[in-house]
């Protein structure tokens, strides 16, 4: 039996909110637990029109807000069953979000909803504190884009920071473009897509996806039924294709294996060994069957080929496993980092009210040693 102050200490860490705001989905739960309460669509449903609509779809400032509002509304009232007046929110953000969206979102969580203190922590970083270690080179492919940053001794190395537009989003209008004779535009809706994707759908091999360019490819795999408002069926082709828009090459040379290795050129050369062997890689597309088996063998083909062979000397490249699924390893980084007590790295409502502003830490302004009078 838990003891009164066991009791009250727990309750308090129940408190601390956990947000983590995707572009297609966000996931949310509480400080100190495993694995988040929830994962929901990043999106609200108009009260007026009855229209379905993606939060980053705004359409001005006002709009942005108003979204927000409706849609924090549901996790802190509807999923999380907390008043969130008062109590201490953690929100992940990813490297590549605008400054409107940042600044938006706090004035809705300290003005509106009144929200005690707020801790705004970059993905790419937090997500290392779930493997107890400060060196990793962390990969996410999201929905909209893939972006990766090494971290060095818990330094992000920033000028070594890469982004693709090459992530969910991509696979699905390929899965479109080969669906466009079975399927109608309206049936074309993000759900039916990512089911297709998620249950049909693989990262075939490098060996075979090389045959598949020659004139006499391999035969495909068996096509499958797919049984929704209609049955009809998924070819083979599409299945194993599907995939192929993240490692085909643009006409810059970029993919996201040149990614990986383009930022290690441009680490200095007495960490890219240890980083090319902390490999981690996050985001719901990186669950895809077969793809850490793929962009290993892809790195280690482009290492020996004649773009890296003299720029980079790694040949070794070895992935982490952290301890939950790729989807929602940032958000259990924010739930460790959640139950700590940085107070430097808070933003108060007292502060946010008086000063009206958002610090950013990598700002000289906001990391004097009185800094604590501006945030």
């Amino acid at each position: 039996m838990l003891r009164g102050f066991d009791v009250m200490r727990y309750i308090s860490d129940k408190q601390n909110i956990v947000i983590d705001i995707g572009s297609a989905y966000t996931k949310y739960g509480f400080a100190g637990e495993a694995a988040p309460r929830g994962i929901i669509r990043t999106e609200v449903k108009c009260s007026v029109t009855k229209e379905i609509r993606r939060i980053f779809d705004y359409k001005d400032d006002n709009d942005l807000y108003q979204l927000l509002v409706e849609f924090l509304h549901g996790i802190f009232f509807k999923r999380t069953v907390t008043t969130p007046k008062d109590i201490k929110i953690v929100v992940l953000e990813s490297p590549l979000i605008p400054s409107k969206f940042r600044n938006i979102l706090v004035k809705v969580l300290f003005r509106h909803f009144e929200v005690a203190s707020l801790m705004i922590l970059p993905t790419h970083l937090v997500t290392i504190s779930t493997l107890g270690t400060d060196t990793t080179l962390v990969l996410d492919v999201g929905y909209n884009e893939a972006t990766l940053i090494p971290v060095f001794e818990g330094v992000p190395i920033l000028k070594a920071w890469q982004a693709l537009p090459l992530a969910a989003q991509a696979v699905h209008e390929r899965i479109k473009e080969g669906m466009k004779d079975v399927l109608t535009n309206k049936e074309k809706t993000e759900n039916l897509i990512e089911n297709i994707k998620v249950q049909t759908c693989f990262v075939t091999t490098m060996e075979r996806s090389l045959k598949l360019q020659t004139e006499n490819p391999p035969t495909p795999p068996p096509s499958v039924k797919y049984y929704c408002t209609r049955n009809f069926e998924i070819p083979g082709t599409v299945r194993e294709n599907a995939f192929e828009v993240l490692w085909e090459r643009d006409n810059d040379n970029l993919s996201i294996p040149t990614m990986i290795l383009d930022a290690l050129i441009k680490c200095p050369v007495d960490t890219r060994k240890q980083l090319a062997e902390n490999v981690l890689l996050i985001g719901g597309t990186t669950m895809a069957k077969g793809f850490a088996s793929r962009l290993k063998t892809e790195l280690l083909y482009l290492v020996n080929s004649e773009l890296y062979s003299e720029k980079l000397k790694i040949r070794t490249f070895k992935f982490h496993t952290a301890p939950s699924k790729p989807n929602y390893t940032a958000w259990l980084g924010g739930a460790i980092f959640g139950i700590a007590d940085l107070p430097s790295r808070c933003i108060s409502k007292e502060n946010y009210l008086k000063w009206n502003r958002v610090p950013d830490w990598v700002s000289l302004i906001d990391n004097k040693k009185d800094a604590s009078s501006t945030t």
